[in-house]
């Protein structure tokens, strides 16, 4: 295992493992959990040479956001994955990813414009632009992101079709505490009464999604997690029911993407679940209606 500092030295360390096209690649941005680990453990399962990159990225938090506060542990993230079995980890600094002159970014555009992207404007440019970068620094044959940030997987999946990136994005399960919290590293910000209502979101998503197996309809669904939210005296940002594609309007027939995103404390936290159209086959109501 190797830790990496620039492109260059990545680079040469890829040269012979890069022939068989074998890499998986697991982007983050450190503060490491469960839920990141078992990204690797999926990239080790599925390619010869695991290269997981840490990298808080300035251009994805816009003004106001946490990123001076983010958590960083670099030590502590490094054991992980070496105990994790990667291979290499690429660790660059803000310069060497962006010079000081760049001028050049990616967008989706509508896509990256909706939910997240109204709440934060720009991130999904920010994402895209630093997931480009390491697409074509360590081009791997896979990369693996996790369910949770289920705008984010799709946002990335549409520049990988638009571009033609020649690798397959992976999406892998939310990781949760038993009481059904999604792992994040920003639930570190929570204090232990926080901690108790940030599973709030987990269980507005169940509500919705009893709403919108027994009704049919997504509207009621969104309802029906607004009130859990409310009965713990918690805002959010959104509670809507999506496309888990398009992040339109779910359609007639197909999956729907119950999403939520909150503030609890100083933790801004999402997290999301997928309805199937076999899960709401026996509903009263038939399809979801918008």
């Amino acid at each position: 295992m190797k830790v990496l500092r620039s492109a260059a030295e990545l680079r040469a360390e890829l040269d012979g493992p890069r022939s068989s096209r074998d890499i998986g690649l697991v982007p983050t941005m450190g503060a490491l959990h469960e839920g990141h680990l078992s990204l690797v453990r999926a990239a080790r399962a599925g390619n010869r040479v695991v290269v997981a990159s840490i990298f808080v990225n300035p251009l994805q938090f816009g003004p106001g956001e946490d990123f001076a506060a983010y958590p960083r542990n670099e030590d502590a993230d490094v054991k992980l994955l070496v105990d994790e079995g990667a291979d290499a980890i690429f660790i660059p600094s803000p310069d060497e990813m962006y010079p000081p002159d760049r001028s050049t970014s990616v967008s989706v555009g509508a896509l990256g414009e909706v939910l997240e992207g109204t709440h934060r404007p720009g991130h999904f440019d920010g994402v895209c632009t630093v997931v480009a970068k390491l697409f074509n620094i360590v081009r791997p044959a896979r990369a693996y992101f996790g369910e949770k940030d289920a705008q984010q997987a799709a946002v990335v999946r549409r520049m990988v079709r638009d571009l033609n990136f020649d690798l397959e994005i992976v999406v892998c399960p939310t990781v949760r505490e038993p009481d059904g919290l999604a792992m994040s590293s920003r639930n570190a910000y929570l204090s232990e009464s926080e901690r108790r209502t940030a599973t709030v979101l987990f269980r507005a998503l169940q509500a919705g999604s009893r709403r919108l197996i027994k009704a049919g309809d997504s509207t009621e669904a969104e309802r029906a997690m607004e009130r859990v939210f409310a009965g713990e005296g918690v805002t959010p940002d959104y509670a809507a029911a999506r496309d888990p594609d398009s992040f339109g309007p779910p359609g007639p027939s197909g999956p729907v993407l119950l999403a939520v995103a909150a503030r609890v404390g100083r933790a801004r936290l999402i997290d999301n679940m997928l309805v199937t159209p076999a899960e709401m086959k026996g509903s009263s109501s038939g399809a979801p209606r918008s």
